[in-house]
């Protein structure tokens, strides 16, 4: 349903302020990565902007934030030395977005669906661990390494670790303090109910509070005011004409060099691999639970880097960092991309001395508590739980990006987790089936008997492919071996897509090792709702599609303890079947029916009587019934019993020893034509099969006269439309029904008119 007014406003509201933190964490990062790849820094900028507005607007992603990519600093650095200028550099930018915009129209972007959530989760994770400690340092005043640059390795010859241990000798007080200050108010803002439901966000007040402090250090004199590299630091232009004078061009000459077109494809490579694994990681983040299109992303990658190429910019990726302070601080669409776009191309245009007073540890802290939220202790504890198969791969990614860089520990981790996976055979697909229950279609999913993760992606699209408000059934009843990864993908649908998308999931047959409890939530039994509801002629057509389904082997999946204790308290039947008591002809099996569906009564013969005339008038006008079937079969050992017994009625008493077996037989001779015993006299046995078929056609069809002329209720009700009542013949040999509504209806019309006409 589409937003009202009132709530279209704090949306809007929450993605302007959003696009605003961003923003603000966005500027001294992209400065960073620039500063960290030997590139102009201005270069840095760009490629933000050109994130923010061209990429923003392209891409179809709810959530994802563009910009220059911190686990490329290594390739962008090594590639600028390569090609022996910046300039050069570009053209191979330009040249790695136009093959992206052909990954994208080839729709490259499907390999997304075969990455392991262990690693995408694994990466969450190390993101978290590297913001909290390369933060560190430049909460305290520490900045000789430039914000952005995540790898292991710094650029001044110091690693993470060592970067901690050098914290102990240099630090800056004032810086420290501002940063320490901005961490405990945004641990109070988040705390704090007043403040956290405010639409002022709490980064913003960060900086402000970071900004006023070193005033007054300023103010106060000593040596705690923040100044140099402590404080942000965006190239100043002193006129429109000077920013411009920072865009660089391609050098376009350089097109015939080989060299160019391998910097490009790398470039591609590298860039398309991170922002498919980072628009994954966004997506498990994403509070909705919507999906981004990975080959659309690529398309607009591409258009974004070859715009970022041809102005001076530095290579374009989704970015994990920018992407989760993005969500955590309430945007919900990409206009709060957009909005940060914006703000980095007007504010660095026009107000670059203004954002030069921001220090570096405000904003620091800023990333510091979102690296906290990346690496919650619930996250390891759920990958812990999940077995080896799924923690190792992620312990794995989470300290190989930790100890090397983003691409490098990524890489790693694909190979441990692929290595699990080779573990498994691939088997059989997914068998779908839609059953209609009558509480609503439900798509039942059959796992295969072992469930790798090369079936991942089908369930994966499968899972996706439910609508919204629709209903899923996962049957892990044949299944003996389940991939965790493919678990996690069920518990992850379970708990959080499928509720956001208003979609029910029912399990049944998991082990007990896989902690997923069997629950059916779908209605598989009639209830009053569905009495009410439902027509004559629905109920009919339920009839017909019952016994397709049967006939097909493919029964609906019911769940018999569910409708005991469901019906245990009242029944809403839709139907009351008479049929004989022949075995091969169960009602609730040849219709495929439940408990509680239908009144069902069985006589030899299918003949009526006053007891089961008064059992259909119960169920039609006490119990609600909407239709009234009569049902007979082929072969009926009934019906040839009556013409044995109509062609020798000298035998018929001895023969049987009964006392009541004759009103079953008299009332089957009523429909039987007394030449037929001369014409059977002479028939084949396949020939005298079919007669006797026939005759128990007409029977069933007398039944159906008789319930019209011997009850008035039940007549009452089918003139006024309120019931059916129909003739049926089951075929023993094919599991067919006839349905024989033609007839009923003209013993019906028949009956009408004998009413209507003068006595």
């Amino acid at each position: 349903m589409p937003e009202n007014n009132g709530a279209a406003a704090p949306r809007l509201v929450r993605d302007f302020t959003a696009g605003l933190v961003v923003f603000l964490v966005a500027l001294p990062l992209c400065l960073g990565v620039a500063l960290a790849s030997n590139a102009p820094l201005f270069s840095g900028l760009l490629a933000g902007i050109v994130g923010g507005l061209v990429v923003g607007i392209l891409s179809q992603s709810q959530s994802s934030v563009s910009g220059p990519a911190a686990g490329l600093t290594a390739i962008v650095a090594a590639q600028i030395a390569l090609l022996g200028s910046f300039q050069a550099f570009l053209l191979a930018v330009v040249i790695a977005g136009l093959l992206q915009i052909v990954l994208g129209l080839a729709r490259a972007g499907f390999i997304a669906a075969f990455f392991p959530s262990s690693v995408i989760k694994g990466l969450l994770a190390a993101i978290g661990v590297i913001l909290i400690l390369k933060q560190i340092p430049h909460v305290l005043g520490r900045d000789t390494d430039p914000e952005g640059e995540m790898a292991f390795s710094q650029p001044d010859h110091e690693n993470t670790f060592t970067e901690l241990a050098a914290l102990l000798g240099d630090f800056h007080v004032g810086a420290a303090v501002v940063g320490l200050a901005s961490i405990a108010l945004l641990v109070v803002w988040d705390q704090w109910k007043p403040l956290k439901k405010s639409l002022f966000p709490a980064p913003l007040a960060v900086v402000l509070l970071g900004v006023a402090i070193n005033w007054l250090w300023q103010q106060l004199g000593g040596q705690w005011p923040i100044s140099g590299n402590h404080l942000v630091q965006v190239p100043v232009s002193e006129s429109v004409a000077g920013f411009l004078g920072f865009l660089q061009l391609p050098d376009f000459t350089q097109w015939t060099n080989p060299a160019i077109y391998m910097a490009g494809a790398t470039i591609c490579i590298v860039a398309s691999l991170e922002t498919l694994l980072n628009l994954q990681a966004v997506d498990k983040i994403d509070p909705l639970q919507r999906t981004s299109p990975p080959s659309r992303e690529l398309l607009a990658q591409g258009v974004g880097n070859v715009v970022s190429g041809l102005i001076g910019g530095l290579p374009i990726t989704s970015v994990i960092v920018r992407s989760s302070v993005n969500i955590n601080a309430g945007g919900r669409s990409k206009l709060a991309t957009v909005v940060h776009g914006t703000l980095l191309l007007v504010c660095v245009m026009l107000l670059p001395g203004w954002l030069n007073l921001i220090p570096l540890s405000a904003l620091a802290a800023i990333l510091l508590v979102t690296g906290i939220k990346l690496v919650s202790p619930a996250l390891i504890k759920q990958m812990w739980s999940e077995g080896r198969y799924q923690f190792i791969p992620f312990a794995v990614t989470v300290v190989a990006i930790v100890l090397t860089d983003l691409l490098v520990g990524i890489l790693i981790g694909l190979a441990v987790s692929i290595s699990f996976i080779l573990h498994s055979n691939l088997r059989r697909p997914l068998r779908l089936i839609m059953e209609k229950h009558l509480g609503g279609d439900v798509l039942h999913i059959e796992l295969a008997s072992q469930v790798s993760f090369f079936n991942r992606a089908a369930l994966e699209q499968t899972l996706r492919g439910v609508p919204r408000g629709g209903h899923v059934l996962l049957d892990a009843r044949n299944t003996v071996y389940i991939d965790p990864d493919v678990l996690d993908l069920i518990r992850d649908f379970r708990e959080q897509t499928a509720p956001a998308r208003g979609v029910q999931v029912s399990l049944l047959g998991f082990r007990r090792r896989y902690q997923l409890k069997d629950q059916i939530q779908y209605v598989d039994y009639s209830s009053r709702d569905i009495q009410d509801q439902i027509t004559p002629a629905q109920v009919l057509q339920l009839l017909k599609e019952g016994n397709e389904r049967a006939r097909a082997g493919q029964r609906l999946t019911r769940d018999f303890g569910r409708q005991l204790q469901a019906t245990a308290d009242g029944q809403h039947p839709l139907a009351v079947i008479l049929s004989c008591i022949d075995s091969r002809a169960p009602a609730e099996l040849v219709f495929d029916l439940g408990l509680g569906d239908i009144f069902s009564i069985r006589m030899a013969g299918n003949v009526t009587s006053r007891k089961v005339l008064g059992s259909m008038e119960y169920g039609c006008t006490v119990a609600g019934a909407k239709l009234v079937l009569v049902m007979g079969h082929t072969r009926c050992g009934a019906v040839s019993a009556a013409v044995n017994f109509l062609c020798a009625p000298e035998s018929a008493g001895q023969a049987t020893g009964c006392d009541h077996l004759d009103y079953v037989v008299n009332e089957i001779q009523r429909s039987i034509d007394p030449d037929t015993c001369q014409r059977l006299e002479g028939m084949s046995p396949e020939l005298r099969a079919d007669c006797i078929d026939s005759m128990a056609r007409r029977n069933v069809l007398r039944s159906v006269e008789v319930i019209l002329e011997q009850s008035r209720a039940l007549n009452r009700l089918a003139h006024s439309g309120r019931i059916l009542i129909v003739g049926a013949l089951y075929d023993i040999s094919t599991g067919e029904i006839e349905f024989l509504t033609g007839e009923s209806a003209a013993i019906l019309a028949r009956h009408a008119a004998d009413q209507e006409s003068p006595v």
